[in-house]
């Protein structure tokens, strides 16, 4: 079935049901809005907030939310595929019995599996969630990027990249393979495309070398050597490479000049991640040590690049990680889900910085929920 006739089919499915004004909700490239899909047989309606509306509820707490109207009740069901959530179905009938709500869950769960599946070779879904114009660097990293989070009974992250439409050598990576989940993050140096075009080679190198299996120093060597053959001795991305055992909670890392990772336990920042640092991917440094944690069950870990804590405030101070530190903790205390508490954190670390992104500011986030 080709991609556009989405609409009208979803519109069958739920129309044998009684329900009608249907619409399908996209969360958007900035994770601030629920952008409506323009597709025949459904009803566009306007964006919906993710924060303080009922459709960004459902989406926000992966619930069905139920609001009673004059003329039936408007059902808003999460579109998960996966841990990733992809945005939010709304449905109005005349009544809701239990039966409804099973079958209403099914057809979310097949929406959601649809759009994923077919959002490789369509510009639909793409186009859907901007809520403005994007450039061409953004471009090149929003195709690089896998889903934005990711959801097992191990283990939970999720990624918030700033300013979303503007990006340029911001850029993350990960793959759950068996009990090890692989994670790297890296800033390329400069702006615009020529930083795009680094991440782009840097990203691709440590997903050679983690598909060939090799250890974390060697993946570092792969990555030195493919950003140094490609843009010469004066070109360098800093990194963050991890791998995690889920089912013991070792951590396992090496830092190429990359900010230190936060460890967060009890809602609480109780360390910095130290430890043996080599130079940023691109100058040849000396083959990495790598560092060691066992994680407790809960805890949290954020990994983070510069322009979260270097951009400079209105009085001419940098923001610096012990506000970073506080901000992590405010946001921790709302006890929300992972990607939740990403992207709140994301948005109030933005604001908290008067609302200027002046290099690229991105965060992941990482919860080991312990063997079982």
């Amino acid at each position: 079935m080709p991609p556009h006739l989405l609409g009208p089919l979803v519109a069958r499915a739920v129309g044998g049901l009684g329900g009608r004004e249907t619409s399908v909700f996209l969360q958007d490239y900035g994770q601030e809005w629920l952008m409506p899909v323009p597709l025949d047989g459904l009803t566009a309606g306007d964006p919906q907030p993710i924060e303080g509306s009922d459709a960004g509820h459902a989406f926000q707490a992966a619930r069905r939310v139920e609001v009673p109207r004059t003329d039936g009740v408007r059902v808003y069901l999460p579109l998960q595929d996966g841990g990733d959530q992809v945005g939010v179905m709304a449905v109005t009938l005349d009544g809701v019995v239990e039966n409804d709500r099973r079958l209403l869950r099914r057809i979310a769960a097949l929406v959601a599996d649809m759009l994923m599946a077919k959002d490789g070779y369509t510009d639909l879904f793409f186009r859907a969630r901007r809520s403005e114009p994007m450039t061409v660097a953004a471009e090149i990293q929003w195709a690089l990027l896998p889903p934005l989070s990711m959801s097992s009974p191990r283990v939970s992250l999720a990624g918030v990249l700033e300013p979303a439409y503007d990006v340029a050598g911001d850029s993350f990576d990960y793959a759950l393979n068996g009990d090890l989940l692989h994670v790297a993050m890296v800033d390329a140096m400069g702006h615009g495309l020529g930083a795009a075009t680094m991440a782009t080679v840097a990203i691709g190198a440590y997903r050679h070398a983690r598909r060939i299996s090799v250890g974390l120093s060697e993946i570092y060597a792969f990555m030195d050597r493919a950003i140094a053959e490609q843009f010469g001795p004066d070109h360098f991305v800093t990194a963050q490479m991890m791998r995690l055992d889920t089912a013991t909670g070792r951590l396992q890392w090496v830092n190429a000049g990359h900010p230190t990772p936060l460890l967060i336990r009890g809602r609480r920042v109780v360390r910095r991640l130290h430890g043996p640092t080599t130079l940023p991917v691109g100058f040849g440094g000396h083959e990495p040590l790598i560092s060691e944690l066992v994680l407790d069950r809960g805890d949290r870990i954020m990994c983070f690049t510069d322009g979260l804590v270097e951009e400079h405030l209105a009085g001419g101070a940098e923001f610096g990680e012990e506000q970073l530190i506080r901000w992590v903790e405010r946001v921790e205390r709302t006890a929300q889900k992972v990607p939740a508490v990403a992207r709140s954190l994301s948005h109030a670390l933005k604001l908290a910085r008067g609302g200027v992104t002046t290099d690229d500011a991105t965060l992941l986030l990482i919860e080991w929920r312990g063997p079982g």
